[in-house]
This record gives structure tokens, C-alpha cells and sequence, in this order.
């Protein structure tokens, strides 16, 4: 079973809320989060003690650049981020690294499963 770890307590909220149905990573990750997997959705520090918040199966991924992200899917990030640029800002605090706008990520689409 794989997991999709956030580390930012904002997510924890948005998760539980269902407001976030998406991640946004960079690089391309395609062959670590294929199509129809199921995976465990979690919080926690990185390397630290994770906390599991519910069951997902990942339903589309993904890859492009950071420019050509859309609206509905910084939307589904987080509905607070307006624009790439925010995005790039708040991506280079969490991985302590410079990102270009031309560089590649991967769009992660997950709904809950029900159990």
C-alpha cells in the first residue's frame, strides 16, 4: 500500500474538510503513484510519526509544467492559492529548494473510498 503524506497541518484541515482532492508534487512521480491505486492518506512530519485520515484511490496523474497548471487544479490544491506563483513561493519554503517556473511536476487526483 502506498501513502500520499502531507506535511502542513493546513492540509490536515483541508483534507478533513474535503476540500483538497488533489496534490501537486514536483517532478514527475508517475511511476510512484500509478492510475486506480490505492493509497492511505496521511499527516505527519517528514520523517517523523504519521496519523492516517482516510482510505483514497488515485484516480488520474498527471504530468506538466508548473506554467501550465491550471485554475481548477490549484484549486484542488488548496482553494486559498491563486496563482502559480504563490504556488512556486510556498513550494521552495517546503522542499528548501529553487523551482523554475518551466520545471516538471505531477498532478495527483484522489477521491476518498468509503469504507
Amino acid at each position: 500500500m502506498f501513502a500520499l503524506n502531507f506535511i502542513s497541518e493546513h492540509n490536515e484541515k483541508l483534507l478533513l474538510s474535503r476540500q483538497k482532492s488533489a496534490t501537486i508534487r514536483p517532478g514527475d512521480l508517475r511511476d510512484v503513484y500509478p492510475e486506480n491505486s490505492i493509497v492511505w492518506v496521511t499527516v505527519g512530519k517528514r520523517y517523523g510519526q504519521k496519523k492516517r485520515l482516510f482510505t483514497a484511490i488515485i484516480d488520474r496523474v498527471l504530468t506538466k509544467k508548473y506554467r501550465d497548471l491550471t485554475t481548477k487544479e490549484l484549486e484542488h490544491q488548496n482553494p486559498e492559492i491563486k496563482n502559480v506563483e504563490e504556488l512556486i513561493k510556498i513550494f521552495e519554503d517546503i522542499y528548501e529548494k529553487q523551482i523554475h517556473i518551466d520545471d516538471t511536476v505531477t498532478v495527483i487526483h484522489f477521491s476518498e473510498i468509503e469504507e
